[in-house]
């Protein structure tokens, strides 16, 4: 069983959501994120990337810079920016983009049932990146950022969805930059946050749709104040984490594309050649991009021309993870013939969200690559059936939008 419970928040002052709500950290490099605060002081990115209140030939990993997001942060709170609600309550967070909503469930998740695999992953993670979260969590003393969970349709908690958005006030109704409306409900009704937390307890799997580094690092601070607790308890809040948690039903996932820098030493002749031992081979129609439109199924950009790609019956893989159309690309194609053993470091290939469209796909061919692979969305029950496999999806496999935002909702780790 899951063990999901109600926190208090701490959230903006109303009024101010619009202003301190940002993307995540991870959305943006030192120079993006500098000029995303630039004219802001209030965006929430300035204490997730604290590195922005400094000259770019400062350490962004030093002492100082974790140190003034801590300021940063007491100075939002002192200033009444940031209210903390006196109770525990479930908070219900909508995201509406291009006419479509998913509502997810905010509440605080088990470390434990991390640890024991009811909470289950699809992704490794890299020590490097957890230890930024780590530091971050560990001297702001909160958890700022949402893991992104995802769950099995249960009827109740739909239920309960619709209840409170027919009924309830949001307190939180804004549209952000990007276009996506953002509103958010405070579930304060016992009876109501009862049903929840018995609904969550019914389940016996839970999953990370994105935050695997956020879930990782929250995990590691969780295990570090254990062992400096002297009447440690198991109740503490920092033996939970922040999450969002929503239906199967209501998640998108979008392409995740690939751009490579070079053929490999092959001339265009030679590799179409070596594709379609492997592939059915196919020109798509004259200036067309090509998305494809079914499993198995890629899109192909070479000097100035889509192709379609079709894996051939003898390579088609029932295993959860050899089966992946990411995984069809890599073994058959990104690897032997391009050369790409290892896509998490190689340097001659790089990943581009669907969000952006496939233009981009063809502007990154004009600039700096030799070709591009549009992909087939992996769907959500892929992910489900790989993490209930006990198994590991290749790198970049899902791109979810919309982004939670960080700064609405903030988990404070002493009690």
């Amino acid at each position: 069983m899951a063990t999901i419970r109600p926190f208090s928040a701490v959230r903006p002052q109303e009024g101010l959501e619009e202003r301190i709500a940002a993307l995540p950290y991870d959305v943006y490099n030192r120079a993006e994120a500098k000029e995303a605060v630039k004219d802001n002081p209030l965006s929430f990115l300035n204490i997730d990337r604290p590195e922005t209140a400094f000259d770019d030939d400062v350490d962004m990993y030093s002492d100082a810079v974790y140190a003034k997001a801590a300021e940063l942060f007491q100075d939002m709170l002192a200033k009444g920016h940031f209210i903390q609600d006196s109770d525990a309550n479930y908070y219900l967070y909508e995201l509406t983009m291009n006419g479509r909503s998913q509502t997810g469930f905010v509440g605080c998740a088990s470390v434990d049932d991390y640890i024991n695999g009811i909470i289950k992953k699809h992704e490794n993670t890299r020590a490097e990146k957890e230890a930024d979260r780590i530091r971050h969590v560990d001297t702001l003393d909160a958890q700022t950022g949402p893991i992104f969970l995802a769950y099995r349709y249960h009827e109740k908690l739909d239920r309960i969805k619709k209840q409170v958005r027919d009924t309830y006030k949001p307190v939180y109704n804004f549209i952000s930059d990007d276009g996506i409306r953002h509103r958010v409900w405070v579930l304060s009704d016992p009876d109501m946050q009862r049903d929840i937390t018995q609904a969550f307890a019914e389940m016996n799997q839970i999953y990370i749709a994105d935050g695997h580094h956020r879930c990782a690092s929250a995990v590691k601070v969780s295990l570090k104040r254990r062992q400096a607790c002297p009447t440690y308890t198991g109740q503490e809040e920092f033996n939970y984490f922040l999450s969002v948690l929503f239906s199967e039903d209501e998640l998108a996932i979008y392409d995740y594309n690939r751009v490579v820098k070079d053929l490999n030493g092959h001339t265009k002749e030679s590799f179409l050649k070596e594709v379609e031992a492997s592939f059915l081979c196919e020109e798509a129609q004259a200036g067309e991009p090509y998305r494809p439109t079914e499993k198995g199924t890629f899109g192909m950009y070479l000097d100035g021309t889509w192709y379609k790609l079709t894996i051939r019956p003898a390579y088609v893989s029932p295993d959860v993870v050899d089966g992946l159309d990411v995984s069809l690309l890599q073994n058959h194609l990104l690897g032997p013939i391009l050369g790409i053993s290892d896509p998490k470091t190689d340097k001659r290939i790089d990943f581009v969200g669907g969000i952006r469209g496939l233009g981009e796909l063809e502007k990154r061919c004009q600039e700096d690559c030799k070709c591009a692979f549009s992909m087939y969305p992996t769907s959500i029950s892929e992910l489900f059936a790989v993490a209930d496999a006990g198994r590991l999806m290749p790198p970049k496999s899902t791109w979810f939008e919309p982004k939670l935002r960080s700064g609405l909702f903030i988990h404070v780790l002493h009690s």
